[in-house]
């Protein structure tokens, strides 16, 4: 098989690029010897070895041979359909799309109907997914040691005011570390609604950026559990962390908070005692390995896809309950009167 990157900003550039040479040299036997193409006429970036940079998808195309080749979609979630569509026109039929699949309900729907027309295999990054960590969590909460599931809280903080601040690449908070957090709180426990949904905007001095500055969303399951997902782009600090308690103990995870380590932890209290343990998780590396040989194999799991679109539909609810941009709570105006939070 062949590769085609297309959007080289932080996804594409920073993300895709290197772990896909790194799945490259571990499944070799999964592509040929071609160069990886990478397309996007905003970025001008510097020479790699293995990399083939074109301005344009049609000119990429030109240089593939689309039916066998794994185009990696690292757009702004806006963009998404638009550049599919286009994929979809030029032979391309094999797709990874990196999260959400869609930036609401109706670019889902658009996207769920050219799927069908082309036929087209769908996978959606979801990294922690195929995360050890998220495997451990998921064996405690199906095997019952600490007694049933109460309640998880799942934290996203990162500090993202230069990305903000320089181009609308992601519409709101919600759509930047919170695919990650429902995906992750539907694989350990289930199919959820959505109870509450807040956000507000990054705020530097008098430059407002409408509502980019974090997000909140409650889940409450089918089984029973809820589970509160935060995420503050406005934070001093880099954090990923999960709590998930239980009736007779507590179980802490963390997960790699970039692409500079591939570890994450895990603490377990219960009865007095506390054990911590840290994990060697390359997920990514594995989820795209993963994706790659379902390509190869010829195999489509839909559910994938219906799990994907299952996330946007309820990031889509989470967004309409807080349509109007907010600002911070400790957001002070000009005459010193506490800004309105929605």
């Amino acid at each position: 098989m062949q590769s085609l990157v297309v959007g080289l900003g932080r996804a594409g550039a920073g993300l895709h690029l290197p772990v896909l040479a790194k799945v490259r040299a571990c499944v070799p036997h999964l592509f040929d010897d071609s160069l990886i193409v990478a397309c996007d006429p905003r970025v001008d970036l510097a020479e790699r070895p293995g990399l083939l940079v074109l301005p344009t998808i049609g000119e990429a195309a030109a240089a593939l041979e689309p039916a066998t080749t794994v185009a990696h979609i690292c757009t702004p979630p806006a963009e998404r359909f638009h550049v599919m569509a286009e994929l979809a026109d030029l032979g391309f039929r094999k797709l990874i799309v990196e999260k959400p699949l869609a930036a609401d309900n109706d670019d889902l729907a658009r996207i769920i109907r050219l799927r069908r027309k082309h036929s087209m295999h769908i996978e959606v990054v979801e990294p922690w997914l195929t995360s050890t960590l998220t495997g451990r969590l998921g064996e405690l909460i199906r095997h019952g040691r600490f007694g049933a599931l109460k309640t998880i809280s799942i934290v996203q903080n990162k500090p993202r005011f230069r990305r903000s601040l320089k181009s609308p690449d992601h519409p709101t908070a919600f759509d930047v570390e919170l695919p990650h957090g429902i995906a992750l709180a539907l694989r350990l426990v289930g199919a959820a609604r959505v109870t509450h949904a807040s956000g507000f905007d990054l705020a530097i001095g008098d430059v407002v950026v409408p509502r980019m500055g974090g997000a909140r969303v409650g889940l409450r399951h089918n089984l029973g559990a809820r589970t509160e997902i935060s995420s503050d782009l406005t934070s001093p600090v880099r954090e990923r962390r999960i709590t998930v308690d239980f009736e007779n103990g507590v179980a802490v995870g963390h997960f790699a908070v970039s692409d500079d380590d591939d570890h994450s932890q895990l603490t377990l209290s219960a009865n007095g005692l506390r054990t911590h343990e840290v994990i060697r998780d390359d997920s990514m590396t594995e989820w795209m390995t993963q994706a790659y040989h379902k390509f190869h194999a010829g195999v489509e799991h839909t559910k994938g896809f219906t799990f994907a679109a299952e996330v946007v539909q309820l990031l889509s609810v989470a967004k309409n309950i807080c349509a109007e941009p907010v600002v911070p709570r400790n957001r002070v105006t000009a005459d010193h009167t506490p800004s309105h939070v929605g």
